[in-house]
């Protein structure tokens, strides 16, 4: 992302949102993002920033495997994204990684798989998401396959320089030729919805408040209403 000074103001705004308002954002544009089965395992649950891709590979026999020395290629606020295909046996981010994630000021890790030493992860202060944790180590089980390629999170592809979001909810990831409209579109909506709220809360029916502002569209983009 661009550095503070020179970052736009719906940008800085942007980085409040939750998962929750990203994805009704991505729904309205019709694009995926929600990673499903990927969940904040420790640290502080909240990630926002441009995506490092690492792709895994079960090991090649005739010679060792290793879960890849890619952390001083990691820029501060950058996220790092293993895909390790989903695999729940064996880790590709442990104590370490994350303790030096941490110093170096790294925005976060998330993982296509699961993670380990959670409780490093907790006590340097570094957000961490997976879909799972457990001890074995990856070491002579998997490979690197590829550096800043496309991978899998979930159910969603992630490329190099995607917006990542976390909370409390999971993980959401905007294409990064679409971050800009995507989240103008979810502020936008958290705006309207702000509304809707304190019109209920002044004493109007919710199915009034919703209708007059246009609730049960938000999600619709016009050319999909038109269609």
């Amino acid at each position: 992302m661009t550095s503070e000074a020179h970052e736009p103001e719906w940008l800085r705004q942007s980085q409040s949102l939750s998962t929750a308002e990203v994805s009704d954002a991505l729904d309205f544009f019709g694009l995926p993002g929600s990673a499903l089965g990927i969940k904040p395992v420790a640290g502080p649950a909240k990630l926002f920033g441009c995506a490092f891709t690492v792709r895994f590979a079960p090991i090649d026999r005739f010679k060792p495997g290793t879960v890849g020395d890619f952390i001083d290629r990691l820029t501060p606020g950058t996220v790092a994204v293993l895909d390790n295909g989903g695999r729940e046996d064996c880790t590709v981010w442990g104590g370490i990684m994350s303790q030096l994630a941490a110093h170096k000021r790294i925005g976060g890790t998330v993982v296509h798989g699961v993670c380990r030493d959670t409780a490093e992860a907790d006590t340097a202060g570094y957000p961490l998401y997976a879909c799972g944790k457990f001890m074995r180590t990856g070491k002579d089980r998997v490979q690197v396959e590829a550096y800043e390629a496309p991978v899998q999170l979930g159910d969603v592809r992630v490329c190099p320089g995607d917006l990542v979001i976390g909370d409390n909810d999971g993980v959401v990831v905007v294409p990064h030729q679409r971050v800009q409209e995507v989240l103008v579109k979810a502020l936008e909506t958290r705006a309207i919805e702000a509304q809707i709220l304190e019109a209920a809360m002044t004493g109007m029916h919710l199915s009034e408040a919703r209708k007059k502002y246009g609730y049960h569209t938000l999600q619709r983009a016009r050319t999909t209403l038109a269609g």
